[in-house]
């Protein structure tokens, strides 16, 4: 339609007529002169609005999934972000359940001895002043550490503090070549002095060469004069193999340490000695061997004289031949 004067009339009659009609029905309420039209209109028009509706549907629902997936994806980015929280935290439980464990250990082994111990972590490793079997570890003079005092774990020996600084200290490990503590054999109680060889077992000098030593025997430290540098009673290790006498003075046993050198993290300074020594109660509790299945073979009598009867009975060559002798 072009744009003319009697279309703008039209239209504006158009207009006033509709206004006029919304008006009539809403004065008019239910009883509306108009509500038979408006039937009419939705019996006809219903079926294109529903028809339209269906086929804008899709298209909202593709809109709203867009958006839903969106919502979705920040959903699982976050829980995604949840779960690798969770893994660390975790992780942390872990490494402090592993602490937790190696503490109470520990402090099972200074109660027995009656050791007074501060616990301390091992913040380094390697080389400081010279030592190359060494570790540092997070206190020192401020919380009463002094030098040459003995160094343990849950498992045994660790070493002796060499350097004090304010709030660190130095431990020589037992495995350093130049460490060496007094031992005393559980049991036999011979003494002797074991140094360290790196990674490699220590190796014990028993003062007395005939003494009689066997594999699996076990070895704790003697005690120092003022128990500085050592505390009586800390397990050492586990002798691993005995070299031959020969007649020495002394004897030469290779023990295996209790402590892994290589894995320490939780360690304790004994900053107050035992009144007494304790002797071998600190040592661990001894594996029991394990029992070797035997198995018994029962031959019954009736098989024993078959095979009798069997080995009796000359064959037809041996009878010729004994005819022939």
């Amino acid at each position: 339609m072009r744009d003319t004067r009697e279309s703008r009339l039209l239209l504006v009659l158009l207009i006033a007529i509709a206004f006029a009609l919304i008006t009539v029905d809403i004065r008019g309420g239910e009883d509306s002169p108009v509500d038979g039209a408006r039937q009419a209109a939705a019996t006809v028009f219903g079926p294109i609005e529903n028809g339209v509706s269906s086929a804008v549907d899709p298209v909202g629902n593709a809109i709203a999934a867009i958006r839903d997936s969106g919502e979705r994806h920040d959903r699982l980015a976050e829980l995604e972000r949840e779960n690798a929280a969770l893994k660390a935290r975790l992780g942390s439980d872990d490494r402090n359940r592993s602490r937790l464990q190696q503490l109470d250990k520990m402090l099972k082994v200074a109660g027995a001895g009656q050791y007074g111990i501060k616990g301390a972590e091992v913040i380094a490793i390697g080389a400081a002043q010279g030592f190359s079997w060494t570790i540092t570890i997070d206190i020192g003079a401020n919380d009463g550490i002094q030098r040459d005092m003995t160094v343990l774990n849950g498992d045994g020996l660790v070493g002796r503090v060499t350097t004090v600084g304010p709030n660190t200290a130095t431990v020589l490990l037992a495995s350093d070549p130049d460490f060496t503590v007094g031992t005393r054999m559980e049991g036999s109680d011979e003494l002797g002095f074991a140094s360290g060889q790196g990674d490699r077992p220590l190796r014990v000098e028993l003062l007395n060469g005939k003494a009689r030593i066997k594999k699996g025997d076990r070895l704790v430290t003697f005690g120092s004069q003022a128990d500085r540098p050592f505390v009586p009673g800390v397990p050492v290790g586990v002798v691993s193999r005995v070299d031959p006498s020969g007649g020495d003075l002394t004897r030469t046993l290779y023990v295996t340490p209790y402590v892994s050198f290589t894995k320490l993290d939780v360690v304790g300074v004994v900053v107050q000695a035992p009144e007494k020594d304790p002797r071998d109660t600190v040592l661990p509790a001894k594996p029991r061997p394990t029992p070797t299945p035997t198995v018994t073979v029962t031959v019954t009598p009736g098989a024993e004289d078959a095979g009798a009867e069997n080995t009796e009975e000359p064959t037809d060559g041996q009878s010729q031949q004994e005819q022939d002798q």
